[in-house]
């Protein structure tokens, strides 16, 4: 509920409508002339309104048309190929940092074939390799990824199977059963925990947390990296004509951030390398 890229939620391109950027149908209404289906772009008083999402085929001939940027394309159908070419024009980059190409999501596993053969060709050209993943993945989609992965990055979010469902929409038992294989085959592993306030912070599930770190994992990950909450990705909510579904939290930030504090010493205390990291 707290995921701040709603545009990698679902398959597919999607048109992103910003409203503010539009200059009006009477000035311009180049959107509604290139477009395939009648009335896809709903507009009042000369401003769009929204997007029929019901009816539009994702062409995004609008906003390849649009000469103010108000339609954004949401995803983007791309061959390893296309990718290796972005990816090998920043090689300087990575020799001297020391950094590589980190594949993220959404849930990059639900592409794992594609995962693997990106990975494969970036080994092939000495670039580090990096999985952040949520682990709600069959292991065969996991296996395919592993033998071409250097780093893998996964979150704790929520020890409770309940809790962890009602926020998440999936039960954790896989995501844990996942995490507990890594950790045997000793890949190199950073865990993650986006904390929320009101939802995963309370001293139960942190203890729980360190709990399966000791004895589940055998503490073997390379850091525990604590995420503060914060309020984004609300504008590309609206973009899509979707609701923002954590818009109804309130906490005082000061507070707040004094408690993930407190949880990093904590973790520390009973023996797990943890940090507190920039913003979830």
């Amino acid at each position: 509920m707290w995921c701040s890229n709603p545009e990698s939620q679902r398959k597919g391109i999607e048109p992103g409508l910003y409203k503010s950027k539009c200059i009006g149908l009477k000035q311009c209404g180049a959107c509604k002339a290139v477009c395939p289906k009648d009335n896809v772009i709903q507009f009042l008083r000369n401003k769009p309104i929204r997007v029929d999402r019901n009816i539009c085929e994702g062409c995004l001939v609008c906003g390849d048309n649009c000469p103010s940027d108000a339609i954004k394309r949401w995803g983007q159908k791309m061959s390893v190929d296309e990718c290796m070419e972005i990816i090998c024009r920043d090689s300087g980059y990575y020799e001297e940092s020391g950094g590589g190409v980190t594949v993220s999501g959404g849930e990059p596993l639900l592409q794992a074939d594609f995962v693997a053969e990106l990975f494969k060709r970036c080994r092939e050209e000495k670039i580090q390799t990096c999985l952040e993943t949520t682990f709600c993945a069959a292991w065969s989609e996991v296996e395919k990824v592993l033998p071409y992965t250097d780093l893998i990055i996964t979150d704790l979010k929520i020890m409770n199977e309940e809790i962890h469902r009602a926020y998440t929409g999936a039960d954790n038992h896989l995501i844990h059963e996942n995490i507990r294989k890594i950790a045997n085959l000793h890949k190199e592993l950073i865990l993650r925990i986006p904390v929320i306030p009101h939802v995963n912070d309370d001293d139960m599930n942190i203890e729980k947390t360190a709990d399966f770190i000791l004895q589940d994992l055998n503490n073997d990950i390379k850091v525990l990296q604590l995420l503060s909450f914060m309020r984004l990705g609300v504008e590309k909510y609206e973009s899509l004509g979707r609701e923002y579904p954590m818009k109804t939290l309130r906490f005082s930030r000061h507070s707040f951030q004094k408690r993930v504090e407190k949880i990093a010493e904590y973790f520390n205390e009973r023996g797990i390398n943890c940090i507190v990291g920039t913003g979830a």
